[in-house]
């Protein structure tokens, strides 16, 4: 007897497809014992003989079949996969439930670790730790929190609401974190960006740590500028003493960090730079060799152009004390260059951050000098100086035409309208912590609207990451977002008001108006990308299919959707191909991958590090704030790659650039790692993502501030 139909969950009767059977079987068995093809072919055949004989007149439901697959896992001595496999389908039964019962949008899809990822971080909870509202709540919370700010300006909210509302629900644009933790909420500090001054003295030190620990309790991150510290072993009059430096002090914040993990919901992040002409910055370059060093800070040297022009030429350049203002030294400006370079190709820090660029970009000079940025450096930000982020999952801001893909002008104009609304919205509704961040950012008003799901984006369209072509349709998108979201910003200027810092600004001599001293800003979009189911930031692929770990430890196999519909579409799937690819992530190489295919799924890795910086340098160029991007290396990268690359940022007028090399940290979100199992001791080798990772990005303290 053999079984020919099957009942779905919505009661309709389809053909019946055993190798859905399989392909689920392999997936799981992959996931926990890592077995093959073979072995889930035997399985599901006895899952089909069970099916065969108790449906002999009737027809089997789904619910049937993954109950069969359950009984013949346990029988052949597979509980610890027969049990996953029962948690994940009850999992997926509560996902489905949920939507149901609060009436979340079929389309666009909550993907399984974007539910998993809201429930555990996002979604609000009663003083017993239970959760109070559903991923559809919360957007609701947010939008009508947000919209509410229009009674201000004696605007109505309803419409900007159902705007607000409609742009998350659907995953076409999403703020950052702290919007969508506390927006509503009694916290409502919503900025995920922050910079504090550190002056050079211990009230001053000091004061900064406290203020940190606020800012980092309501879930921002927060930059520093170490450089107006004096150096190890200057005098200090007070108590005759001598001074121990500014990467000491680092210690005091990064402990501090370590205390508050960031109110608890995510850990913290912060940003330290020191200027390359400090008295200690050899010590700063090399502290982060050490593992257990600094672990809440991205670190980055302040670089000048005086450095660059000397490192070129072979000279010399001056150290300064900054308590004196003196000379202090003369090293060789090479040897400090090789010193970055190498350690960054050791660690992946320091990065490097172009100081004058950033200030001959500053939007607001007359307030002051631009001395640093948030953690992950897409904001240079002014002392006591914020900013709200978003952005705009550009995957979906496409339409269908004659088969093919184009980019949707019209939506992604409505999109970026809407976006920056909700952005100037955010400026005035959020709760500051501190009473000197709300008078300076309300004085700028800063916003920075970017992009995620660029790599799909370009998949669709059919075009490589590493190509021309992109570079080009990469210009004029972004283009087209900032001048869109200029035009936006200035009509809210005629309507609300300008920035107060308006006159004396850049935007004095173009615009009769502007309300935002920025718009655009490219952020890493870690988690609320997880959210959105697409790529990071402008990040390319990291992976075509890799195994996820979730759920206390879980893993799951993945594939990119994209991917996976391609794949069937043109009859080459198969859950071994995924296997296959899953042991680099890779798709280039694999012989039942078409060269079409193969040329298009170009992955982090397999791009040449100079077309990662071209593509950084494009969106850069209309950016106002910066650019968050992440040199993906191979890891028998050299250490020449690294100087190459930051060169090619300098001199591609990138406002800071940051390199990491595969297996360079022991922490990273995503790694190829060799996994042993009982009954096979041979190591097979499978990328592995935590459960932070979206795509693009490896390093652990990336994605977490956005």
């Amino acid at each position: 007897m053999k079984i020919s139909q099957i009942r779905k969950r919505d009661g309709r009767v389809v053909v019946f497809e055993q190798q859905k059977i399989t392909d689920a079987i392999h997936k799981a068995l992959l996931a926990v014992e890592h077995g093959d093809g073979a072995r889930a072919k035997k399985i599901s055949d006895e899952v089909v003989a069970i099916l065969a004989k108790k449906f002999a007149k009737n027809i089997p439901s789904i619910e049937d079949a993954q109950d069969a697959v359950i009984e013949v896992l346990k029988r052949r001595g597979l509980r610890k996969v027969a049990d996953e496999y029962a948690a994940y389908r009850d999992k997926k039964s509560e996902i489905r439930g949920l939507k149901k019962k609060y009436g979340i949008e079929a389309e666009p899809k909550l993907t399984v670790n974007a539910i998993e990822v809201l429930r555990r971080r996002y979604l609000l909870r009663d003083e017993q730790g239970n959760i109070i509202e559903t991923p559809d709540q919360l957007f609701r919370r947010v939008a009508k929190a947000l919209a509410g700010v229009n009674r201000m300006h004696g605007e109505d909210p309803k419409k900007s609401e159902e705007e607000f509302y409609k742009i998350m629900s659907k995953l076409e644009f999403m703020p950052n974190t702290p919007t969508l933790f506390n927006a509503g909420a009694p916290l409502g500090q919503l900025a995920a960006c922050f910079a504090l001054p550190v002056e050079d003295s211990l009230e001053g030190i000091f004061n900064s740590v406290k203020n940190t620990a606020l800012i980092e309790q309501s879930g921002g991150g927060v930059g520093f500028d170490f450089s107006r510290l004096r150096p190890k072993g200057d005098i200090v009059r007070s108590t005759k003493g001598v001074a121990s430096g500014p990467v000491t002090f680092m210690k005091v914040f990064d402990t501090v960090t370590e205390v508050i993990k960031a109110g608890g919901k995510r850990r913290g992040a912060m940003m330290g730079i020191l200027r390359v002409d400090h008295p200690d910055i050899l010590e700063f370059i090399t502290e982060k060799a050490h593992e257990v060093a600094l672990t809440n800070f991205n670190v980055s040297v302040a670089v000048t152009d005086k450095f660059m022009k000397a490192v070129r030429s072979g000279g010399t350049y001056e150290l300064v004390n900054p308590r004196t203002g003196k000379v202090v030294g003369n090293p060789d400006a090479r040897h400090v260059w090789k010193m970055i370079v190498d350690y960054a190709w050791r660690t992946g820090d320091p990065g490097v951050i172009f100081i004058d660029e950033i200030n001959r970009r500053n939007p607001t000079p007359a307030v002051g000098q631009i001395r640093s940025t948030n953690p992950c450096a897409e904001v240079p930000l002014l002392d006591y100086e914020s900013c709200n982020l978003g952005s705009i999952n550009v995957s979906k801001m496409v339409k269908e035409k004659g088969g093919e893909y184009e980019i949707d002008w019209e939506k992604l104009e409505r999109t970026v309208n809407v976006a920056v609304h909700f952005l100037d919205n955010v400026v005035s509704g959020n709760q500051y912590p501190i009473p000197e961040i709300e008078l300076m950012t309300k004085a700028n008003r800063k916003i920075g609207l970017g992009i995620m799901g660029w790599a799909e984006l370009l998949i669709l369209l059919k075009i490589p990451y590493d190509s021309e072509e992109a570079l080009k349709v990469g210009d004029k998108l972004m283009k087209f977002i900032h001048e869109k979201g200029v035009e936006k910003s200035v009509e809210l200027g005629k309507k609300r008001g300008n920035f107060p810092n308006f006159k004396g600004s850049i935007w004095g001599g173009k615009h009769e108006a502007m309300r935002n001293a920025t718009v655009t800003a490219i952020a890493p979009t870690g988690t609320i990308s997880i959210i959105s189911g697409c790529s990071s930031g402008i990040e390319p692929l990291f992976a075509a299919s890799f195994m996820r770990r979730v759920l206390e430890g879980t893993k799951l196999f993945e594939v990119n959707p994209i991917f996976e519909r391609i794949a069937k579409e043109r009859g080459f799937y198969s859950v071994k191909l995924l296997e296959k690819i899953a042991k680099s992530g890779s798709v280039q190489n694999i012989k039942e991958v078409p060269k079409d295919v193969e040329r298009l799924f170009v992955t982090a890795l397999d791009i040449k590090p100079e077309w990662h910086v071209r593509m950084q340098a494009v969106f850069q160029k209309y950016s106002d704030n910066a650019v968050s991007k992440t040199i993906n290396l191979p890891h028998d990268s050299k250490a020449s790659d690294v100087k190459k690359i930051y060169e090619l940022a300098w001199k591609l007028k990138c406002k800071g650039i940051t390199i990491y090399r595969y297996g360079s940290k022991k922490e990273q979100v995503l790694y190829i790692g060799e996994i042993e199992t009982k009954k096979k001791p041979d190591a097979f080798k499978f990328v592995v993502a935590e459960p932070e990772y979206a795509g693009g990005c490896t390093t652990k303290t990336c994605p977490f501030p956005d």
